[in-house]
């Protein structure tokens, strides 16, 4: 049977409150999932996944983690029931070695709410199965970017790459009393910039995120950042952006969300 090409995507999680409760961006979600074809198998490097090296969960059953405090219970009774794909792994650690990375498989790490809350927006039946990679804070956008390049011939197979992190994500400067907050100056001179970058095909500028304005004050920290790259590689060499949603939570939490693709 013909298999169709999906794209890869890039999305920002947001609060794990986005598995429960209404907003824009988990609106667009919610249609996400049906707007693409059904792939056969879902892989999520996680802004939340931190190893030194690339690893990716090779876990039949994998647990639902629950890796943040201070939420209502009814967060942490949800369970996402998707099915690990060991065999799939094992490919994906395969072609990452083959490309350089000292690649390992891990049997015992679940998914964590960088996985779980997209995904059970997306594909609510938990039907599809899932496999987890790994990103690295200390590495750089170019090796992210080279990682999800490795990654790219997964989509002519029927496999949607994902990153899950978050657009702009400084959690000290937020708004939280105004969930409906505008951007914050800084956040939009940043996300701005990084989309224009994109949109025009500029790579070595979007690879180049520090040159951004306000850049660190946007990203203090990396994990949430370099999930973008993983998937602007995934879509192949010379990809094209589509801006899929843009929203902002509390001022300084940008919601955009991306498909990269090559042009036919």
């Amino acid at each position: 049977m013909e298999t169709t090409r999906l794209p890869s995507l890039f999305l920002s999680h947001g609060s794990p409150m986005m598995a429960l409760e209404d907003s824009p961006t988990a609106r667009f979600l919610d249609g996400l999932g049906k707007s693409l074809p059904r792939p056969r198998a879902v892989i999520v490097a996680s802004a939340h996944f931190l190893a030194s090296e690339p690893t990716v969960t090779s876990n039949l059953a994998p647990e639902t983690i629950h890796d943040f405090g201070g939420f209502p219970k009814p967060l942490y009774d949800i369970r996402y029931p998707a099915q690990g794909a060991p065999a799939l792994a094992e490919e994906i650690a395969g072609q990452l070695a083959a490309a350089g990375f000292e690649a390992r498989v891990d049997e015992r790490t679940g998914i964590d709410h960088g996985t779980w809350v997209p995904l059970r927006r997306m594909y609510p039946q938990a039907d599809i199965p899932v496999v987890a990679l790994s990103v690295n804070p200390s590495r750089s956008s170019v090796w992210h970017y080279q990682l999800g390049l490795a990654l790219a011939p997964l989509r002519e197979q029927g496999v949607l790459v994902i990153g899950s992190g978050g657009y702009s994500h400084n959690l000290r400067e937020l708004d939280w009393r105004h969930e409906d907050a505008p951007a914050y100056p800084w956040v939009q001179a940043f996300t701005d910039a990084l989309s224009e970058k994109l949109l025009a095909k500029d790579l070595q500028g979007a690879l180049d995120w520090e040159a951004l304005p306000q850049a660190h004050r946007n990203h203090p920290t990396t994990e949430h950042l370099y999930p973008l790259y993983i998937a602007l590689g995934a879509g192949g060499a010379d990809a094209r952006a589509t801006r899929l949603h843009h929203a902002v939570q509390m001022g300084g939490m940008a919601m955009d969300a991306f498909s990269f693709d090559q042009a036919d």
